[in-house]
């Protein structure tokens, strides 16, 4: 399987997250506006869990999550990606993705995840891929519509109620 260790987009530049994203990801999970949707605030030793879970997964899977950065100035917007997720009883492949608050309503999220869903449908060759967001969050909502997936149904995941949306490759044909 081929590593996408780097990619771009028109905005922005992305790497695969490492250990080197430790204080970046850091203040943005301390943020409580971008971590409202996201489980709340991490610990630092919950943000070094989350980037150790996250390595172990890109040697298991060949794919997780990239960090990614303005290419203007190179601010650090966010990290998005795929990562293997169980919901229901079901492994499924999850986009997921956070961006930090100053960059929020400049369409990044949407950016991001198109790629992203380039790199799952296209080169890893993912039959489907689901995104999931708690039921509050509209923004999400619309990114995931925009992205062209499709609402599938509400669930609890993390205790909390989510909706699910799905995109399979059929989605995707012209």
């Amino acid at each position: 399987m081929q590593l996408i260790e780097t990619f771009s987009t028109p905005r922005l530049f992305a790497e695969r997250l490492r250990f080197q994203h430790l204080h970046e990801l850091y203040h943005m999970h301390q943020n409580t506006q971008v971590m409202a949707t996201l489980g709340g605030v991490y610990s630092s030793e919950a943000t070094r869990l989350f980037i150790f879970n996250n390595l172990h997964h890109w040697q298991c899977f060949g794919f997780g999550l990239w960090v990614f950065r303005d290419k203007v100035n190179n601010q650090f917007v966010g990290r998005a990606g795929l990562r293997n997720t169980n919901i229901e009883g079901n492994d499924e492949v999850e986009l997921a993705y956070a961006v930090i608050a100053k960059f929020w309503g400049k369409g990044l999220a949407t950016e991001m995840g198109a790629e992203i869903l380039k790199i799952g449908l296209e080169i890893l060759k993912l039959p489907e891929i689901i995104c999931l967001t708690l039921t509050t969050n509209k923004a999400s909502q619309r990114v995931m519509e925009k992205l062209g997936f499709q609402y599938d149904r509400q669930i609890v995941h993390a205790s909390l109620p989510h909706l699910l949306y799905r995109l399979t490759i059929s989605d995707r044909s012209p």
